[in-house]
């Protein structure tokens, strides 16, 4: 309200002093006197003031015109001006346009339509580092890799989209499986930009895969240094990289090497059982056994496990049954109920053949988690109590077809290894083995194989059954000769039955 008010007293005074400014110079004398061509011009103050306002708007209309005038002779020249720029300003929407409908093409999934638009706005914008990239994907999309292949190097040789290139390239060639030169693309992406979470990854695959562990260290060190992988895990990957550089090394026969890097495996990562594994047999060979069992006992406290057992052994390899057992106990004490202490527990107390305490030491792990390890250790511990056949084959019958228990597993794709390794043999993913029930059996046994328990006991029953009738028809034959009739015992035999068969029709 205020403001309208404002502006119509504003407006009042405005026309108010032009129409005092045009009194008074109408009332003033003098003025302008212009004489041209003999002819003069008497201008009083107020037509002299309108000829002023008149010539200055002449000026400006001749300058506009005259800079038309000038635009238009560039225009026609190819130099930018106001008309290029109105012209620029519309071919640049159409390419946006075209560039945002190849976009949504893209994400769509109708690659062919995302080219053409790429094209469309490459031929307006002309900036084929934004039209470029959705000419390589749509490519890639309708599987014309011969076109994303030819795209993306076209960008590389642009600096500014020259990662994107090399890394478009390094996944053309994991696709086609030529990881060699994925290698070398991968490390020219990283070395482009070596905060790429992505590349990072793909390099260090592709690094552990080659066996390249130092340069796998490397590059685990930059994913820590540029925060994409927390401490812990980092510090989990360097012992997997350490041990596997541990393993090579050993391959090569430089043993001091090997047993340094096994060692200092497993001081980067004690739960690591390989390495834990390795470090021990390397201080076994060196005649420091006190080393060997701390490195054991840690590891076993954190998971038991077979291998663990088995390096613990070769502390002392000749000694006695019964004193494995005493020493055993170092590892079996400090988690007794855990599933492996049990089965160790079993197994060695099968080597001192005390199988009462075998069996006491197996518990329920036959009824609770029967694998083919703990049948296979019942079946053995029945045939040392003097079980029979029966029972014993039905044993390890139940161990044919029953899971194969805990094993390296990859947990990416459930892939069951003999052995550990840094990398999964299937999905050549890194460090993802871990020693654990698979999710299903490793072969696929026959149908009816579950009834094998059963067939077992049955023909054993039967044979038994046969061996006792044999041992009835043994005791009716005659010690003198042998079980064989003479033709008397037949006639005699014969008409003794007859003569018995005949005396009961004369008493009808």
């Amino acid at each position: 309200m205020l403001w309208s008010l404002f502006k119509i007293v504003l407006f009042v005074v405005i026309v108010a002093a032009l129409t005092l400014g045009a009194g008074f110079l109408m009332e003033s004398n003098g003025g302008i006197q212009i004489t041209a061509g003999g002819t003069e011009f008497t201008l009083g103050p107020l037509q002299s003031v309108i000829a002023a306002l008149v010539a200055i708007l002449a000026v400006w209309l001749f300058l506009k015109l005259f800079a038309l005038l000038i635009a238009t002779l560039k225009f026609i020249n190819g130099d930018e001006t106001a008309i290029s720029r109105y012209f620029d300003r519309n071919r640049e929407r159409k390419g946006f346009q075209a560039l945002s409908e190849g976009l949504m093409a893209l994400a769509s999934g109708e690659g062919r339509l995302a080219m053409a638009k790429a094209t469309k706005a490459e031929k307006y914008l002309h900036k084929p580092e934004l039209t470029d990239l959705i000419t390589a994907q749509a490519a890639e999309m309708t599987g014309d890799r011969k076109k994303a292949e030819e795209v993306y190097k076209r960008l590389v040789q642009n600096e500014s989209t020259r990662f994107v290139g090399v890394r478009g390239l390094m996944k053309q060639k994991l696709d086609a499986g030529d990881t060699d030169t994925a290698l070398k693309l991968a490390e020219r992406a990283f070395a482009i930009k070596p905060k790429h979470e992505e590349v990072q990854d793909t390099l260090l695959r592709l690094q552990a895969k080659n066996a390249d562990w130092k340069g796998a260290r490397q590059t685990l060190n930059a994913k820590l240094k540029h925060g994409a992988l927390p401490r812990d895990v980092h510090k989990r990957r360097d012992a997997v990289l350490a041990l596997s550089e541990a393993k090579d090394v050993l391959d090569e026969g430089k043993t001091i090497e090997a047993q340094e890097a096994a060692i200092a495996a497993n001081k980067s990562s004690p739960d690591l059982i390989p390495a834990a594994a390795m470090a021990a047999r390397s201080y076994i060979a060196q005649g420091r056994s006190k080393y060997a069992v701390r490195i054991l006992k840690k590891a076993w406290q954190v998971q038991p496990h077979p291998d663990l057992a088995s390096a613990f052994a070769e502390i002392e390899p000749n000694e006695t049954p019964e004193a494995r057992l005493q020493r055993f106990k170092q590892l079996t004490s400090m988690s007794p109920d855990h599933r492996e202490t049990k089965l160790l527990l079993a197994e060695l107390n099968l080597a001192a053949e005390d199988f009462p305490e075998a069996r006491r030491s197996l518990g329920d792990l036959a009824e609770t988690e029967p694998d083919t390890r703990v049948l296979a250790i019942a079946a053995a511990i029945e045939r040392g109590e003097g079980a029979s056949d029966a029972i014993v084959r039905g044993w390890l019958a139940r161990a044919l077809t029953a899971p194969r228990g805990p094993q390296w597993v990859c947990d990416n794709c459930k892939t069951i290894h003999t052995e550990w390794t840094p990398v999964c043999k299937n999905c050549e993913s890194f460090d993802t083995l871990s020693w654990t029930t698979p999710p299903q059996s490793e072969t696929v046994l026959p149908a009816g194989a579950e009834m094998l328990p059963l067939i077992v006991g049955s023909l054993e029953d039967k044979t038994t059954s046969t061996e006792d009738a044999g041992v009835v028809e043994d005791e009716s034959e005659s010690p003198v000769d042998g079980g064989r009739e003479t033709p008397e015992d037949t006639t005699t035999d014969a008409g003794t039955t007859s003569t018995e068969t005949e005396e009961p029709e004369k008493v009808k």
